[in-house]
């Protein structure tokens, strides 16, 4: 589960900055309204993107996870994972996206203007903008898949590293008992 948290991060941090793009607000220039923020969520098609990259991120992570999984517990069954994706699309289907869109309104709003906004809601109504937006999902997914296996390796190397240190830690500690001597209180 540390996996899917951790990837989850990532692909948030991507998607963010290739989605929504970044632009810095002019102290002087209007601030952009909620509204004004609502609308280019709607021009930009957010809520479906959103759905669907979570979709793709959760497919993404639930590979990435079985295959952690069957390494330290081979004899997970398929049926164990069953029962864990019923668990995961659980989750998943109770995550609100209007929630995490009503989250992210005062961050655009700290970066972004009202003439920013109107910008980007004019481009996003374009052929070309539009042509973005419907190729981003795709585009996301082959990323990931693209990333698949380096993301892999790295967390196969962190993995092994706490293990390593944890292992470490725990010899110096039984050393450290081992070498304080026995007193018995009466």
């Amino acid at each position: 589960m540390r996996v899917r948290a951790f990837l989850f991060a990532i692909l948030l941090c991507l998607t963010s900055s290739c989605m929504f793009g970044q632009a810095a607000a002019a102290g002087s220039e209007a601030a952009a309204s909620p509204d004004d923020i609502r609308k280019l969520f709607d021009v930009m098609q957010i809520r479906n993107q959103m759905k669907l990259v979570m979709q793709q991120i959760s497919q993404q992570i639930r590979s990435l996870e079985r295959d952690q999984v069957r390494k330290q517990q081979p004899n997970v069954t398929d049926q164990d994972f069953a029962k864990f994706d019923a668990i995961s699309d659980e989750v998943m289907k109770n995550l609100s996206v209007e929630g995490l869109l009503d989250d992210m309104i005062p961050v655009y709003q700290k970066h972004l203007n009202k003439s920013d906004v109107n910008a980007m809601v004019g481009f996003y109504s374009t052929p070309t903008g539009q042509k973005i937006l419907r190729e981003m999902p795709a585009m996301t997914t082959e990323g990931m898949q693209a990333m698949q296996p380096h993301l892999k390796q790295m967390i196969e190397e962190a993995n092994a590293e706490l293990e390593k240190r944890v292992k470490e830690e725990m010899q110096q500690k039984k050393q450290g008992d081992a070498a304080k001597p026995n007193t018995v209180k009466n």
